[in-house]
Formats: structure tokens, C-alpha cells, sequence
């Protein structure tokens, strides 16, 4: 979304609301409320705040440890949950905070829902786990199992204002990312897929670069892309893969940094070959070297592109 800023189009950053690990995690057990830990990432992306409000965002005090090695919690998360324990409406929450981090007016970070829920995910043995944190970082179950299905419990209907937003807008885009913890979330509330099928949006998604261990194991492109359509209710107008091949030793720095990442996704033959649909666009997305992820100029200059089609 930061390098999206430079162009002169509005901006909605949609939050899935279900993370429930770390220090967003206690906060919302210790208080009941929602996960505030997700949705300050969107309001850090679009702030137009000083250097040291944005800073005062990320700080982190205490000493209470979390999985993932972070140390205290984020004063952002304190903040959000704060002020939404304090006031009951999550409304006067969103704009106390829009304010705050100086959001410009033609941007706007928004929840997916406000109820309080849990994703739940049903593997391929038929056991059914439970939990954000035990999807995206698998500590109880087998990770080579596949995931059949995800759902809320209990179930959540879509924001207001986040269903009028993806009604109007011109282009809704979904990925990369962790596609059962992260993505696929979004699209859960009651009301989504309606909200979706109405819009005349172009719709793209921007398929991972890689698997994920306990995610997707094995995933090719359209493996990616079946996936997310079941969800989204309707198909996809684009589908922005990645087709560069990074050497072997950079690979290898990758995955020692993020241990669950397993191997580059496949690119079906089909695709290939061109007899798959022509919404499926293969390019070199990969930043010239470091983390084997996104350049963020590119993927923004191809996908605006491909709006104004």
C-alpha cells in the first residue's frame, strides 16, 4: 500500500480480524477484544503521520514473551484495544486512529468484520483445528496434513462500510500472502461474497512466490487460484504469478530465515503453454536480490495496468 500512495487513486486496506497470537493475542483474550495486531500494519502503510508518531506506532514495552521472539507489546495494540475496551464502538475506534496516524481522507484501513470470531480449519483426517496462530505457525497437528476447509466460528458478518467499499471500488486485489492464515479470512464474513459478485471491481489476485509449510504444501498457480475462487464466490479477472527462478544459494538464505517457506510454486503446463485463460500473467515479480519476495513497483505498475484495460 506505501508504494500504492504515490498514484492518485483512493485506498482500502481490508483486515481479516482473526489473529489471535502474540500481543495481540493476550490483549484479546485478557480484555474481549478484537485483534488489533493486523489491522495497525494497514494504518502504518497509509499513514501520513511524522517519523516519530509512526515510530511511537511500532514501540514495544514490557517484558512478557510471545511466539515469534517478540518481547512486550506493541503500543499500537494497546492503543486500538484500549481505546475499543474503553469506548464499545469500534467506529469511533477506526477514526480516533485514521486521525491519530493522519490517514489521508481518500484512504481508509477497515476490518473484514467486527464480531468476535475464530478461523477454524478441517484437514484432510477429518480433525479440525482451531485458531489463526495454530494455522499460520502449526504447533499441535501434523503441517503435512491438507487443508479442506476454513470457517469462522461463530460466524461474523461483513463491516458496513468495508461490504460499501468493496461494492465501489474499481479494482480489488488479494495476496501475496499466507493464503488460509492471512488472505482467505477476508472472505469469510456473511455478506462478503454478495458484496463481490455486486461490485463491477476488476478482481486479481497475486499468487505467493512460494509454499508454506501447513498452508500449501505442493501448490501450483492454479492450485492457488481454484482455492481462492471457491472463497471468493466468483471468478477472478487476473492472476499475476510469479516467473523468475532464483539460484539455488539464495533459496537456501531464504528458507533459513523463514524456516516454514518450502519450495517456488509450480507453474502449470497448461499456463505454459497458453491454453489456460488469458487472465493468468506470468512476469519477473522478485526484488533483484535478498528475501525471495515481491518488488512492490513492479506488481503495482502491472496490476494498475491491467485495471485500466
Amino acid at each position: 500500500m506505501t508504494e500504492l500512495k504515490k498514484y492518485p487513486v483512493k485506498i482500502t486496506g481490508v483486515t481479516s480480524m482473526v489473529d489471535n497470537g502474540g500481543s495481540a493475542g493476550q490483549l484479546r483474550e485478557d480484555f474481549d477484544v478484537l485483534p488489533p495486531g493486523d489491522i495497525r500494519r494497514h494504518f502504518m502503510a497509509l499513514s501520513n503521520a511524522p517519523e516519530w508518531k509512526k515510530e511511537l506506532f511500532k514501540f514495544r514495552f514490557g517484558r512478557e514473551k510471545f511466539p515469534g521472539g517478540h518481547k512486550g507489546h506493541n503500543f499500537a495494540n494497546v492503543l486500538i484495544g484500549g481505546l475499543e475496551y474503553i469506548l464499545k464502538d469500534y467506529g469511533k475506534v477506526l477514526k480516533i486512529v485514521h486521525d491519530f496516524m493522519e490517514v489521508k481522507p481518500q484512504y481508509q484501513a477497515l476490518p473484514a468484520t467486527i464480531d468476535k470470531t475464530q478461523i477454524l480449519a478441517a484437514l484432510e483426517n477429518g480433525k479440525t483445528i482451531e485458531g489463526e496462530d495454530e494455522i499460520d505457525v502449526p504447533q499441535k497437528h501434523n503441517p503435512k496434513l491438507k487443508i479442506k476447509k476454513v470457517y469462522l466460528k461463530p460466524k461474523a458478518k461483513v463491516f458496513p462500510s468495508t461490504k460499501k467499499a468493496v461494492i465501489e471500488a474499481d479494482l480489488i486485489t488479494l495476496g501475496p500472502g499466507d493464503l488460509y492464515s492471512s488472505t482467505i479470512p477476508c472472505l469469510l464474513p456473511e455478506g462478503m461474497k454478495k458484496a463481490l459478485k455486486k461490485s463491477k471491481a476488476k478482481k486479481a489476485f497475486i499468487c505467493n512466490a512460494m509454499t508454506k509449510l501447513g498452508e500449501t504444501n505442493s501448490f501450483s498457480v492454479l492450485g492457488f487460484t481454484k482455492e481462492v475462487e471457491k472463497y471468493f464466490g466468483c471468478p477472478l479477472d487476473f492472476v499475476l504469478y510469479n516467473t523468475k527462478i532464483p539460484d539455488k544459494k539464495r533459496i537456501r538464505e531464504y528458507k533459513k530465515e523463514a524456516p516454514l517457506i518450502l519450495d517456488l510454486v509450480k507453474i502449470d503446463p497448461s499456463i505454459i503453454s497458453g491454453q489456460a485463460e488469458k487472465k493468468f500473467i506470468g512476469k519477473n515479480l522478485l526484488l533483484k536480490s535478498g528475501p525471495i519476495v515481491y518488488d512492490s513497483k513492479k506488481v503495482i505498475k502491472i496490476i494498475l495496468r491491467l485495471c485500466r484495460r
